[in-house]
């Protein structure tokens, strides 16, 4: 219910896929929100990793709404949100004395979808896809890897890359760091496809921000070697 009032309240104008009908492209933006409001919840499992996913992703929208590729609400909001993450970083830092649980990560993760679709709506489509690519990649391969394996994906599970780089040896705070490095280069390839417009600056970006995301997620499966 509260992915489907966002997108109902989106402006008419608002057009993330011109090519495609209105309709079809609200159901998708439908689809998409509800699987990313719950990816940010699954990904929420070790300490600081909330805050090093939004941080740098409300940073970057920050910036792209002062280069005009964000409306004012948008730009108040990515403030308010990076403003707010950076105060609970303090809380839950290791050993966390505070956690988001599900009351605090399914909101952000609201928050944050709606913010990129304001975001793919005024031409940063590109850059609605890098900035939360490490989450979107870690999230659906994991599940995509549980489906073909037969598991029952509604268990509890430590399945994600993250989770098993902490089982093979690397500390809550090396895993953290890692995804703040990558973070903060998806937002710098992003940032450059909101500066740079053009099918080809788009595509160079997404494959390098991939590329990126998968030295990330194979360096997870390696751990501390």
């Amino acid at each position: 219910l509260a992915v489907a009032t966002v997108i109902y309240v989106l402006p008419d104008e608002l057009r993330v896929m011109p090519g495609l009908p209105w309709w079809i492209e609200r159901a998708l933006l439908f689809v998409g929100g509800l699987w990313f409001v719950n990816l940010v919840n699954f990904m929420d499992g070790i300490d600081w990793m909330t805050v090093a996913e939004v941080v740098p992703i409300t940073a970057a929208l920050v910036v792209a709404g002062y280069l005009g590729a964000l409306p004012a609400d948008g730009l108040a909001g990515a403030l308010s949100l990076g403003g707010a993450m950076i105060g609970f970083a303090y809380f839950n830092r290791p050993t966390a004395k505070l956690f988001l649980g599900d009351v605090g990560s399914l909101p952000i993760g609201l928050l944050l979808g709606w913010l990129l679709v304001l975001l793919a709506g005024h031409g940063g489509l590109a850059a609605a896809l890098l900035l939360p690519l490490y989450y979107l990649a870690d999230a659906t391969l994991t599940l995509l890897r549980r489906l073909l394996g037969g598991e029952p994906i509604w268990r509890a599970h430590r399945s994600h890359f993250y989770q098993r780089a902490a089982d093979r040896g690397l500390t809550v705070t090396e895993i953290v760091a890692r995804v703040i490095a990558v973070n903060l280069g998806l937002a710098g390839l992003a940032l450059a496809t909101v500066i740079v417009r053009g099918v080809a600056t788009d595509i160079v970006a997404l494959v390098c921000g991939s590329a990126l995301v998968a030295w990330l997620l194979y360096a997870f499966t390696r751990g501390r070697r």
